[in-house]
């Protein structure tokens, strides 16, 4: 038991070492109070299901709203562009989310790239000016969740217990491994995974301007 003595409280501060971080920049001189609709068409990931995606997008979709923009529902965006034979791929550039937008008849689109969501999390958005594809503000975040860490810390937990019966500390060190293995290999999308996401876009959005009606 003095292995795992050991290994716990040096596992146990890792687990909760996890940060957010995140940048985002304007286009200068923009009024973003013209910007009366705003569709978000695309979350690009390959690694998450499209219900993921759409609860990606939703997040994005509350901050624009927090900021006084009108977001067009993701079931609607997905329809019409469905409707005129728009594929995922021709949104990979800002002349197809252009493009994308003027089907939507928006002033904006923003579109979502994350290129990383296991334990690191990245992730970037581009609000899109339709009428010229130019890009009017972009944002970029990342985060790491602590799973992988929480997963060696109950896999080493388990293996103790079980080389605590034995008595041996050889078979603590192969339960703890095998147990970090398993656990990675049966990893999936869960909600603090969510709650990351939902975080590094909260931060992304903070220097995106309040839009203000009427002035």
């Amino acid at each position: 038991m003095k292995t795992i003595a050991i290994w716990a409280p040096v596992l146990a501060f890792l687990v909760v070492g996890g940060c957010t971080s995140a940048e985002s920049y304007v286009k200068a001189g923009f009024n973003f109070d013209e910007v009366d609709k705003v569709a978000v068409i695309d979350v690009q990931c390959n690694v998450i299901s499209d219900a993921a995606k759409s609860q990606i997008a939703d997040f994005l979709g509350m901050e624009l709203l927090k900021k006084g923009y009108t977001v067009i529902e993701r079931a609607q965006v997905e329809a019409l562009l469905k409707e005129h034979k728009f594929q995922a791929t021709d949104v990979t550039s800002q002349e197809g989310a252009a493009r994308a937008g003027r089907i939507l008849n928006v002033p904006t689109v923003v579109v979502i790239n994350i290129p990383n969501f296991g334990e690191e999390i990245s992730m970037t958005a581009k609000m899109i000016d339709v009428e010229d594809a130019g890009v009017l503000w972009m944002g970029s975040g990342s985060g790491t969740t602590g799973r992988t860490l929480s997963t060696i810390f109950g896999a080493a937990a388990g293996a103790g217990a079980g080389a605590a019966v034995s008595g041996d500390d050889d078979k603590l060190l192969g339960g703890i491994a095998g147990g970090v293995l398993g656990g990675a290999a049966g990893r999936a999308l869960s909600p603090q995974k969510a709650e990351k996401a939902q975080k590094i876009i909260k931060k992304m959005c903070k220097s995106l301007p309040y839009r203000l009606p009427g002035r």
